[in-house]
C-alpha cells in the first residue's frame, strides 16, 4: 500500500464545535457524519478526531476515564463505526486523538492504584514519597499550574500529574502499563481507524531517579510571566530516552494494519525539532511529528528556514507533519495580524506556504473560513488553563468555539440550542454558506490550492532548498525528478520587489498564486503576496535581493 501519510494533508475536527445534530450545544458524531461532505469537498486526505472517548471532561476530554468507551456526550461506538464507514466512502481517512501519558482519576485504573501501595496496579501510575519534611520529591511544575506532585492520604504518597490534578500520569516504566496502552490502540485499528494522534508523545517517560530541573538560563522574568511552567529545562520530567523503545512498539503494532499511521505532538521548547526528527527516524518509529515551532508568534523568513533545515539535517529520512494552528493555540490569522495588511490575504498566503513545505500537512477546522481567534469574557471560559492563568493566558477556548454553517445570526446552523462556546459576530460572518457562495473566498481558495497541490507531487515530496532572499522574503525551491517549483512568499504588510535571474523566456506564475506580478528580471510581490513559478530541473532561476 502506498504511504498516503507522506505529504499527506489531514483536517482536524474538534468535536465539541464542529456540529450539533441534538441541540444540546455540544457537536457530536452523528453532526460530524453529517457534514462530512463539506470535509471532502476540500480535498484533504484525513480527518483527526479530537478526544471522543468516556471523560468527565475536566480537559474537555484529554483526561480519558475509558478507552474504549465513547462519551455519550458524542453518541455510542455505533456512530463512531459509521463515520468511519462514510468517510472511507468519500475517500477519507480517519485517526484519532490517544491521550495515553495520562488518564483521568476517574479511570479504573486510577481507582485501583490510589487504594494501596500493594493491589495488582500499584505501579501503574507514578507514586513517590515525600521529603523528610513532607514537601514533594522534586521541583517539576505542572503545565497547568502548581506541582506536578498530588498528596494522596490512603497511600501516603504523591502521584505525579503533568497537568490538571485530576490527570494523573501513567508509569510507562512498567511494561504492564506499555501492554495495556498498546492493547487499546489494536482495539481501535481493529475496528477500523486509520490511525493516531498521539497526544504529549514526549511525556511518556520520566527521569526514574526524580532528578529536579535545572533553571532555564535563557528566561526572563517579568511583570506578565504566566506560568513557572517556563521558567525551567524540562531535563528529567519528559522528553526522556526510554520514549523511543516504547514508540518503536507502537510502530510494530501500527505496521501489523496496512495503511495505518501515526502522527506523534512534540511539545518541548528546548528540542521540538530534534525530537520530532529522532522521533520518526529510521521507519521503525513514528510516521509523523509535528512540534508547536510554527503554533506561536514567530512569523519570519529566518524562522521558517531554521526550523525546517534544521529538521532535515538531524533527519534525512524523518517526517514532520506542519500546522500553524489547532485546538491548543490562538489562530494564526490572528496570531500573525500584525504582519499583514489584510486578515483575507494572510488566510490564503498561510495556506499555501504550509501546502508548500516539505512535509505532511494538518489543518484544523475552520482555517479553510480563515477563522480569526474569538474574543471572550472571563465569565465565558471553560478551559482550566485560561480560568487559572487570566488575563495574562486566556487559554484556548478562543480557538476552540463553534463552526459558523449558516448565515444569519449565531449559532449559524451550528445548533439549534445554546452552544457551549459562543459564536460572536466576527465569526459568525466567516460562514461556510456565504463563503461556498463567494468564488473570491478563503473557502473557495483553499479548494483551489489543495486541489492544484494534488496535480503537483513535487510540493508534496520533492526536496526542498531554500534561497538566500532578506527578509521578510521567503523563498525555496521543491524539486523532483525533472520537475521544479520556486515558492516565493512576502511575509509582510508592505510591497516588496525581489531580483530575479536565469528565467527561460515564456516562464509564468502559476495560476494559485496571489499579488504577484513576474517579470524576465524582477518580481513584484504586493503584501501577503507569493508567487508559484514551476521550473524544470536544468533551470538556473534563482532570486536575489530586495530592488
Amino acid at each position: 500500500m502506498t504511504e498516503w501519510w507522506r505529504g499527506g494533508v489531514i483536517y482536524q475536527v474538534y468535536p465539541r464545535s464542529f456540529q450539533d445534530s441534538n441541540g444540546d450545544g455540544v457537536g457530536d458524531l452523528p453532526g460530524i457524519i453529517a457534514r462530512l461532505d463539506h470535509i471532502a469537498s476540500l480535498g484533504v486526505d484525513c480527518i483527526w478526531l479530537s478526544p471522543i472517548t468516556k471523560s468527565p471532561q475536566a480537559d474537555m476530554g484529554y483526561d480519558v476515564s475509558d478507552y474504549c468507551e465513547i462519551d455519550p456526550l458524542f453518541g455510542s461506538l455505533e456512530d463512531f463505526d459509521t463515520l468511519v464507514k462514510q468517510a472511507h466512502a468519500r475517500g477519507l481517512k480517519v485517526i484519532m486523538d490517544q491521550v495515553v501519558s495520562h488518564t483521568s482519576d476517574h479511570h479504573a485504573w486510577f481507582q485501583e492504584s490510589r487504594v494501596s501501595r500493594t493491589n495488582a496496579r500499584a505501579d501503574w501510575y507514578v507514586w513517590a514519597d515525600p521529603l523528610p519534611d513532607g514537601s514533594p520529591p522534586n521541583n517539576w511544575p505542572a503545565v497547568f499550574g502548581g506541582s506536578v506532585w498530588e498528596w494522596n492520604g490512603t497511600r501516603g504518597q504523591y502521584y505525579l500529574h503533568n497537568f490538571l490534578t485530576s490527570q494523573p500520569d501513567l508509569n510507562f516504566h512498567n511494561p504492564a502499563v506499555q501492554d495495556a496502552v498498546l492493547d487499546v490502540m489494536r482495539f481501535w485499528l481493529e475496528r477500523g481507524i486509520d490511525g493516531f494522534r498521539l497526544d504529549t508523545v514526549n511525556y511518556y517517560f520520566h527521569d526514574e531517579q526524580l532528578r529536579s530541573n535545572p533553571a532555564d538560563p535563557d528566561f526572563r522574568h517579568g511583570p506578565h510571566s504566566a506560568s513557572p511552567y517556563e521558567m525551567q529545562i524540562h531535563e528529567f520530567s519528559k522528553s526522556q530516552p526510554e520514549n523511543l523503545g516504547f514508540l518503536r512498539r507502537v510502530r510494530a503494532l501500527l505496521d501489523q494494519f496496512p495503511g495505518a499511521t501515526s502522527v506523534g505532538e512534540v511539545g518541548d521548547s528546548h528540542r521540538s525539532v530534534e525530537l520530532m526528527a529522532q522521533y520518526t527516524a529510521g521507519g521503525d518509529t513514528l510516521h509523523m511529528c509535528y512540534g508547536f515551532d510554527f503554533l506561536g508568534p514567530q512569523f519570519t523568513a529566518a524562522h521558517f528556514r531554521s526550523r525546517i533545515e534544521t529538521f532535515f539535517e538531524i533527519g534525512p529520512d524523518s517526517w514532520p507533519c506542519w500546522s500553524f494552528s489547532n485546538h491548543d493555540v490562538p489562530r494564526h490569522v490572528s496570531r500573525w495580524a500584525e504582519h499583514a495588511r489584510s486578515l483575507p490575504d494572510l488566510a490564503h498566503q498561510t495556506a499555501a506556504l504550509v501546502l508548500s513545505l516539505k512535509g505532511s500537512v494538518c489543518l484544523y477546522q475552520g482555517e479553510e473560513l480563515g477563522l480569526t481567534e474569538t474574543d471572550l469574557l472571563f465569565e465565558e471560559l471553560t478551559d482550566p488553563r485560561g480560568i487559572r492563568f487570566w488575563p495574562e493566558d486566556k487559554g484556548r477556548d478562543g480557538c476552540r468555539t463553534p463552526m459558523p454553517w449558516d448565515q444569519g445570526l449565531p449559532p449559524n446552523g451550528f445548533t439549534t440550542g445554546k452552544p457551549w462556546l459562543p459564536l460572536k459576530p466576527e465569526q459568525s460572518a466567516l460562514n461556510v454558506a456565504g463563503q461556498n457562495a463567494d468564488d473570491g473566498s478563503t473557502l473557495a481558495f483553499f479548494r483551489t490550492i489543495l486541489a492544484w497541490r494534488k496535480n503537483h507531487p513535487t510540493l508534496a515530496l520533492g526536496d526542498i532548498t531554500f534561497c538566500d532572499t532578506p527578509e521578510p522574503v521567503l523563498a525555496f525551491r521543491r524539486s523532483s525528478g525533472n520537475d521544479a517549483m520556486l515558492c516565493v512568499f512576502n511575509l509582510s504588510a508592505d510591497d516588496h520587489t525581489v531580483a530575479m535571474t536565469g528565467l527561460h523566456d515564456g516562464t509564468s506564475l502559476e495560476p494559485v498564486s496571489e499579488r504577484a506580478v513576474l517579470s524576465h528580471d524582477s518580481l513584484q510581490l504586493g503584501a501577503n503576496g507569493f508567487a508559484f513559478i514551476a521550473l524544470d530541473s536544468s533551470s538556473t532561476a534563482t532570486l536575489g535581493g530586495l530592488a
